[in-house]
């Protein structure tokens, strides 16, 4: 007992194995919304070419550029590249933390929140880039129609020489 009594009392607790393996998951779910970040940057990206495509088989001038669904998507492979970066150096962090004993820190929830805040508002203007390229096409689609109306009476009222062979 005696032997005890001299040693000092160690008060910090080492951190268990589910304490590692849970900080690892939630790394991996962090990595998950990163790729899931650029992969759908990606495919806003390509989009924009996909509507130039459109327009270019339906013979309609480009009045307006696509280039906002370009600038979108790299935006979102950027935030994409960022949540990647700060799950990275947060783990890190945890870790080193949990080795040394000090998990009593409060962890905040402010990426998550800023996250799904960012997300909220490059959803709201996708659904806002959409409507406007809605509301050209059917602006340029009832023009087209009107101009194909008025050749086709002007060609049925003016008769042309018919070559035949």
């Amino acid at each position: 007992m005696q032997g005890t009594a001299n040693k000092p009392a160690d008060t910090t607790q080492k951190a268990a194995l589910s304490d590692y393996l849970a900080a690892e998951r939630t790394l991996l779910a962090w990595i998950r919304i990163g790729l899931a970040l650029m992969g759908f940057g990606f495919v806003v990206a390509r989009f924009g070419l996909f509507l130039q495509q459109l327009q270019v088989m339906q013979s309609a001038s480009s009045e307006h550029s696509n280039g906002f669904s370009l600038w979108l998507g790299t935006l979102l492979i950027a935030a994409g590249v960022m949540v990647c970066a700060l799950a990275g150096w947060h783990h890190m962090r945890l870790v080193r933390e949990l080795s040394r004993g000090e998990t009593s820190r409060n962890h905040s929830a402010t990426e998550a929140v800023a996250i799904a805040f960012f997300l909220a508002l490059v959803g709201l203007a996708m659904a806002i880039y959409l409507i406007s390229i809605r509301t050209a096409t059917r602006s340029q689609n009832a023009d087209s129609q009107e101009m194909l109306c008025s050749l086709a009476a002007k060609t049925e009222s003016s008769t042309y020489p018919v070559i035949t062979r």
